[in-house]
């Protein structure tokens, strides 16, 4: 990748963090909406986008692990693991092309979600709720590399604290992008050009966490949630006619 290609990386691995760290999801969103157009190709991104999210997620989940309900995280994660491996699967023998106009689709349906019926449904930590939403979580996991958005409208309305909101989804984040890791390596995504962008970038995954932990204390977090909503739907526009 060319020098140019890196510094687009590192900008977009440095907001994803941001953005991240101030509304608790988000890295894969974010990432991926420039990723698939600077990257070699679409299978490299994901694996490149889910090992960032892995150095992101552990950065505010590791203070966080007695704060995990477990009750309400194993069905959704053993789900989301099973259904991902297909997922992966499917993008090893999907035209390239044809992802990124999907995945233009899919962030223009997360923009409107967020802007008209976030907050309004309202989930019970019951098995078929986790298996229901670990399947959609999975399959735009190994997809698209965003697996956030089904499982946060569990998450927010199965936990009663900020703490336990967070260590739910951080530590959901962490494992599952590991197993795809390893679901994506044994797909051949995995390659040098993948980990050599991984070592020049991830330094600005810290300097995201750091900068959203400090706006995150002074800025309102709903106008910052709605300019992320914007970004994402404009992405999803630009990757549908692109």
């Amino acid at each position: 990748m060319t020098a140019a290609a890196i510094v687009v990386i590192a900008f977009m691995a440095f907001l994803a963090s941001f953005v991240q760290r101030v509304t608790g999801f988000g890295y894969g969103i974010i990432f991926m909406t420039a990723a698939p157009y600077v990257i070699p190709s679409y299978g490299e991104s994901t694996a490149l986008s889910g090992m960032l999210a892995i150095v992101c997620a552990l950065f505010t989940g590791m203070g966080l692990i007695r704060h995990i309900p477990w009750r309400k995280l194993a069905v959704i994660l053993i789900t989301f693991l099973i259904v991902s491996w297909f997922g992966v699967r499917i993008v090893a023998s999907v035209d390239n092309l044809m992802l990124k106009r999907i995945l233009g689709g899919i962030l223009i349906g997360v923009s409107l979600y967020f802007f008209l019926v976030n907050g309004r449904i309202h989930l019970k930590p019951t098995v078929p709720v986790q298996m229901g939403m670990g399947a959609i979580s999975g399959m735009m996991g190994g997809l698209f590399g965003m697996q956030g958005p089904p499982a946060v409208i569990y998450f927010i309305s199965c936990t009663d604290r900020k703490e336990e909101y967070m260590a739910i989804t951080q530590w959901y984040f962490i494992i599952g992008n590991l197993m795809m890791t390893f679901y994506r390596a044994g797909n051949g995504f995995l390659t040098a050009p993948v980990l050599k962008t991984f070592a020049l970038t991830f330094p600005a995954v810290f300097l995201g966490l750091f900068t959203g932990s400090r706006v995150y204390r002074k800025l309102n977090i709903e106008t910052i949630r709605r300019c992320v909503y914007i970004f994402i739907g404009v992405a999803g526009v630009v990757a549908l006619v692109s």
